[in-house]
């Protein structure tokens, strides 16, 4: 059987890197920092993971743990240009560090959403009307 849609090769990748956002390089140790804090999920996270995976979120694709710009975001959706960060509470004690984050990503045209993890386990609904309104915003 053919397959009309043949697939493409990827471009060659140096030793050591992965693309996954096109244009950057990603170095080994930063993938698997990424895979790590994917295995070690808050509960918050998990929550609103499984809510916002397997495009739920009114059909929204969602990555979790997404490295753009050597930061790890959360959770990203490319479709809405939006990172959403779940803050606990370590992100009291990296305000600078969040600050040139979010400099650096707002710089590439993304739009971040901050979320607490009180929000999360309180008002869950409400945080899912906030991320739907966010991704149906695309500027």
């Amino acid at each position: 059987m053919n397959n009309p849609t043949q697939k493409q090769p990827s471009p060659p990748r140096k030793e050591g890197t992965r693309n996954i956002v096109i244009g950057q390089n990603i170095t080994s140790a930063k993938l698997q920092r990424a895979k790590e804090l994917g295995c070690q999920m808050t509960a918050e996270e998990k929550i609103l993971w499984q809510h916002l995976r397997a495009n739920r979120l009114n059909g929204f694709h969602f990555r979790r743990q997404q490295i753009i710009d050597g930061f790890i975001a959360d959770f990203y959706c490319h479709a809405a240009a939006l990172v959403i960060e779940l803050d606990g509470e370590i992100h009291e004690q990296q305000v600078e560090y969040d600050a040139e984050r979010d400099k650096v990503l707002s710089a590439r045209g993304l739009r971040l959403l901050r979320i607490n993890n009180e929000e999360v386990r309180q008002e869950l609904d409400k945080v899912l009307m906030r991320i739907s309104k966010a991704c149906s915003q695309k500027t």
